[in-house]
């Protein structure tokens, strides 16, 4: 048995709203072992003994959009590859009135993409490094959604490969 998390790409913002339990639901009557959820943002953990992860997230994104009626996306990791992605969190982690978040993708291409369209934004104190399948994002706290950072992120073309999490959230998934 392998420990998985799947991060869920905008419930419960912008209209689609899901019961934690409801949720878990789903992923139990997929037979999933172990499934818990943490936070109300989307973050799932399970075990299978399936280790095929393309296959998992489709069959994962197809329960979803059956149940819940919207076009679900998701990102899927096994337990050791979000561990080195904590560990690997380069700049200072725990700055006080800052964010430390990890950009992740079911496709990397995205995550390039992102990376060279910021080349020509004014980012300030903000900071950017690529990591292993990952974007790693230092923001001042209050600034999130405003930076020019931010808002590329919130771009539609990346809506459906991108998701964005809070390294204390990963820390908390671990």
């Amino acid at each position: 048995m392998a420990r998985f998390v799947a991060l869920l790409r905008g419930i419960n913002v912008g209209g689609i709203n899901i019961k934690m339990a409801d949720l878990k639901a789903v992923f139990e009557g997929l037979g999933f072992d172990g499934v818990k959820t943490v936070l109300a943002s989307g973050n799932v953990l399970f075990d299978s003994d399936r280790t095929d992860l393309p296959a998992l997230k489709a069959e994962i994104e197809t329960g979803l959009r059956e149940r819940f009626g919207y076009e679900a996306w998701i990102v899927l990791l096994d337990q050791p590859t979000l561990a080195r992605i904590v560990d690997c969190f380069p700049f200072e982690a725990d700055r006080d009135g800052w964010h430390p978040y990890v950009l992740l993708a079911s496709d990397p291409a995205a995550l390039d993409d992102l990376l060279a369209s910021a080349d020509g934004l004014a980012l300030g104190d903000e900071k950017l490094a690529m990591g292993d399948g990952v974007l790693y994002w230092h923001v001042e706290r209050g600034q999130t959604l405003g930076s020019p950072f931010g808002k590329l992120t919130g771009k539609a073309r990346y809506r459906s490969t991108t998701t964005n999490r809070n390294l204390r959230t990963l820390r908390k998934l671990l």
